[in-house]
């Protein structure tokens, strides 16, 4: 079951400007909730996808090693050299 929670955000100036620019008749947004619904959705989307990108290239490189870099490890050897 998901909570609601409820958040003040301060802004003024040019940020505040920008919000209403995005907000209402003129922007994309119906409202300023909307609107950072969408942006932290966005925000954790790029999280997940850097998050992938960064596995992808350590797997890119791993598939890449020559055969002869492999050792054997046991499940107890992986769990000894993560605890370190």
């Amino acid at each position: 079951m998901s909570r609601t929670t409820t958040m003040t955000v301060r802004l003024s100036g040019p940020l505040s400007e920008f919000v209403a620019a995005n907000v209402g008749e003129d922007g994309a947004y119906e409202n300023v909730s909307e609107y950072i619904r969408d942006l932290i959705r966005r925000d954790r989307e790029r999280v997940e996808r850097e998050a992938f990108d960064r596995l992808k290239a350590e797997l890119t490189l791993a598939f890449a090693a020559p055969e002869a870099s492999y050792e054997p490890l046991t499940p107890a050897d992986v769990i000894a050299r993560n605890r370190t």
